[in-house]
């Protein structure tokens, strides 16, 4: 398997339908044979104000990204092998709030 970066410009309105094609893309990735396994993402607002992503993921290949997409129902605008990873500070976690 082999690390990609996916870059999906303006393919969501609204956090709602963020949060479900992201469970789309889970339970299409979790099925047995599809090749790809989600790393994590990173939800970007477009200049439009839609929501955009970069996203992470071991995949067989571009292809199967790209059958991945399809299958969750939305694209993939550039498929990127990543090369190297360099990592200054850890992303930062929101801290919870007691009550």
């Amino acid at each position: 398997m082999q690390l990609y970066g996916i870059r999906r410009r303006s393919w969501w309105k609204n956090a709602e339908e963020l949060e479900a094609g992201g469970a789309r893309s889970k339970e299409v990735g979790d099925e047995d044979g599809s090749g790809v396994r989600w790393i994590r993402s990173y939800v970007v607002q477009e200049e439009d104000g839609t929501l955009g992503t970069y996203c992470v993921y071991e995949a067989e290949s571009p292809e199967a990204l790209r059958a991945h997409a399809e299958k969750s129902g939305f694209g993939a605008d550039e498929i990127n092998v990543v090369v190297d990873t360099v990592i200054i500070r850890p992303d930062p976690v929101a801290e919870s709030v007691a009550s």
